[in-house]
Parts: structure tokens; C-alpha cells; sequence
């Protein structure tokens, strides 16, 4: 994961893309967003979130079930998030040569079996077997549809990513909530009532490939020229780096919280599973409103400013929650979610800015490593558990954001990009 997620050959490839006519491209970004179909991915994401976020929230009751340990409940979270981690640069990459308007309902088909195989899976390989399905569905779903996001925007690239993510956020947030009114009640069986979420995105995908494949039949291939100040392959490098450490930082410390912090108020408070679903719902909520409001003001203040402030600027608060009452804890996960979370549309937009011609490819090497870190954090973080406690883990994340410092390196871009 600390490698280099693209070549210095790749950063200096001429690459063909499809591009409107300038004319073309000049009324689309006057006429403004397409907020149809923003609304259309976003809905999306929420619905793809819900259905994933499913599975962390149903952990108490697998754990009961089939008597799992702390490690093997990380162990779900690495079936799921390896195979979304590893397929979606593959993804993307491929879509940059060649787009396919239609994969996303397809992919949308895997998370359908994902969520039927999992209802009725009757020991722990299987569970694996299904947590993987909807991690492939998540790889198939996250390139495409930030390109389309991007399309869609008008020029307004950060607006238009913080409402693609506003909608995975919420629908993130969702699962516990969902899991507490629903699966808690009717048990492991009732995940499978969740498939028509997934019928009903895959509906609404197929629509949004209709209006996406007119915009990229018959486009003009140029090659993107790059703007005199834009970074040399150098800097470039070292930037991707950068963020990629960046976002290693903030996503682990979420799957800290998203993984653990359920076990973690029953184990501290003694609040019972549903109570601590709906707590761990706060977070997640408040992680949904952080991810919106970060794109906007990366638009309005540049992306490096938003950067600093959302990684680092959380470091005070995951300092003071290992050692906060109840209460607070709410409170600090809340201030936490919002600071931290408004770095995500950010970090992808400012890595879209560095390499303009090879978006899908970006876009899924930074969702993958987030998927990844998070699934390799839970893994290594519920083995920690087992050793040690799940306070002791908290203590020990509480430095993440400190990684924020490294922001310092990051280039300043030139206008024209943004």
C-alpha cells in the first residue's frame, strides 16, 4: 500500500481521451450542474452504502452466531474491502481506455447475490464467500460512477464529488440504523429483505447509463495539454504519495471507529447492541454532512487548505475520546466525523487535478486503497484487540491524524486546473 499507485512512465504517457468541442464544452459548464443526474449517482451511492455498510453493522450477531472472534470479524471486513481495493484501479483503468455505460448495473448484480448469499450463509467461509461479492460490486461501481459525477458537474468538480459522496455517506450511516430496526429483530435472514435495495439501484443505474452513453459516442480523442505551472512528473509523484498517506490516515481511523466502536460502547458503558448501533449511526451521520461540505469549500478556498484542516484539525478530539464519559464520547465522534470526513471529496478532486487524463484510473486507485486500509486496518486491528482491549486500539488510533502534517508537501495548483 506505501508504494507508488502509478508509474513515472504512466504520469508521462500521452494519452488519448474523449473530449468535447471547446464550444460544447463551454455551454456545458455555463449551463451548470446536471442535477439530475447528480442526484441520480448519489442516490445511488446511498443505496450501494446502505447495502455495504450491512455487513459491519450485522457484526454482533455473526459473532454470537458462529462464535468469532475479534480477528475473524476483521477478517469480513478484509473479503469485502481486499476485493473492492484490489479490482477498482483495474476498473478504472480500463474504463479510461474504453467506458462502459452500462457496467454499473451490472455491478450492482454482484452486491444482489452478495446480500442473498449472505442471509442464508450457514458457517464462516461462506460469509466470506458473500462479503467478497459485495466488495466486487462496490469495485465495479466507484470508477464509473466519480467519472460521471465529474461529468455531470457543470466545473463545479468539488460541488459535484461531495454529492456523490454525500450520498454513500448517508447511505453508510444508514446500516446501523437499519441493522438495529431490522436484522436484530428477524435475525441474519432478513438481510436478505435487502436485496431489493439493490433491484432498485440497479434500475436506477441502467437510466443513468442511458444519458451517459451519448455523452461519450462520438467524441473528438485529444491529447490534454498540461498547463505551465501544473507540477512536473516529480512533484506529481510525490503528491500521490502524499495523499495516498493522507488517506491511509483518515480511513483508517474511520474503520477503527466503524468496525469497533459498537464493541466498544458495550464493552466501556455497558449500552446494549441496538443502542450502540444507533450511536455508532451519530458518527457515520456526521461523517455524511463532513463529506458535502469539504468539496464546496475545496471549490471556494483551494483543496490544499481543506486538506489540512480535516486531517490534522480532528486531532484534538481523537485525542480526548479514549478518555471521554458516554456523552461525550457522542459528541467528540460527531465533531470527528464532520472534521475528518470533509477531506475525502478534497483529496480525490486535487488527485483527478494532478493526472486530468486518467480519471477512472485515480478515482479507483484512491476509493481502492481506501476500501483497503480500511479492510487491512480491521484485520490488524481486531487481532490487536484479541492481545490487548478495544480501548487500548483507540488509544493507539488516536495519533492517525497526525499523519495530516505530511499536507505540507503538497504543490500548489494552478488555477486553470481547478
Amino acid at each position: 500500500m506505501n508504494k507508488p499507485v502509478v508509474s513515472e512512465q504512466a504520469l508521462g504517457e500521452p494519452v488519448l481521451v474523449p473530449e468535447l468541442p471547446r464550444s460544447l464544452a463551454a455551454k456545458a459548464a455555463a449551463a451548470g450542474p446536471a442535477y439530475v443526474v447528480l442526484a441520480g449517482i448519489s442516490f445511488s451511492h446511498f443505496l450501494n452504502d446502505t447495502m455495504q455498510s450491512l455487513i459491519a453493522s450485522v457484526y454482533p450477531i455473526l459473532k454470537d452466531n458462529y462464535a468469532l472472534d475479534f480477528a475473524q470479524i476483521g477478517m469480513i471486513t478484509l473479503a469485502f474491502q481486499f476485493t473492492a481495493s484490489l479490482l477498482q484501479p483495474l476498473v478504472g483503468h480500463f474504463t479510461d481506455k474504453k467506458a462502459q455505460p452500462f457496467s454499473l448495473s451490472i455491478g450492482m448484480g454482484f452486491t444482489f447475490f452478495g446480500l442473498l448469499l449472505l442471509s442464508v450463509a450457514h458457517s464462516y467461509g461462506i460469509i466470506l464467500i458473500a462479503a467478497s461479492l459485495v466488495g466486487l460490486g462496490s469495485a465495479v461501481f466507484h470508477p464509473e460512477s466519480s467519472r460521471i459525477a465529474r461529468l455531470a458537474s457543470g466545473g463545479r468538480y468539488g460541488f459535484a464529488q461531495s454529492v456523490f459522496q454525500l450520498g454513500g455517506s448517508f447511505g453508510t450511516s444508514m446500516g446501523p440504523v437499519l441493522a438495529a430496526l431490522i436484522v436484530v429483530p428477524f435475525g441474519q435472514p432478513s438481510i436478505a429483505w435487502f436485496s431489493s435495495i439493490a433491484f432498485l439501484a440497479i434500475v436506477i443505474l441502467w437510466r443513468i447509463g442511458v444519458w451517459y452513453k451519448p455523452q461519450i459516442s462520438g467524441k473528438k480523442a485529444a491529447t490534454i495539454a498540461r498547463h505551465p505551472d501544473h507540477p512536473d512528473q516529480r512533484r506529481v509523484m510525490l503528491a500521490l504519495i502524499v495523499l495516498v498517506a493522507l488517506l491511509i490516515s483518515k480511513q483508517l481511523y474511520v474503520s477503527s471507529l466503524s468496525s469497533y466502536y459498537i464493541f466498544y460502547l458495550i464493552d466501556r458503558f455497558g449500552v446494549s447492541t441496538q443502542a450502540a448501533q444507533l450511536y455508532l449511526f451519530i458518527f457515520l451521520a456526521a461523517n455524511a454532512v463532513g463529506a458535502f461540505i469539504g468539496g464546496p469549500l475545496g471549490d471556494r478556498f483551494g483543496r490544499k487548505y481543506v486538506i489540512w484542516f480535516s486531517i490534522l484539525g480532528a486531532l484534538p478530539f481523537t485525542l480526548a475520546l479514549p478518555y471521554a464519559g458516554l456523552f461525550a464520547s457522542a459528541v467528540l465522534t460527531v465533531v470527528i466525523g464532520l472534521i475528518i470526513s470533509s477531506a475525502t471529496s478534497a483529496i480525490i478532486v486535487f488527485a483527478q487535478e494532478l493526472m486530468p487524463h486518467r480519471f477512472g484510473m485515480i478515482s479507483g486507485v484512491f476509493f481502492g486503497v481506501a476500501f483497503g486500509i480500511g479492510g487491512l486496518g480491521a484485520a490488524v486491528l481486531g487481532k490487536l484487540a484479541d492481545h490487548t482491549s478495544i480501548a487500548f486500539v483507540y488509544q493507539l488510533c488516536a495519533f492517525l491524524p497526525a499523519i495530516g502534517l505530511l499536507a505540507v508537501l503538497l504543490p500548489k495548483m494552478p488555477k486553470a486546473a481547478r
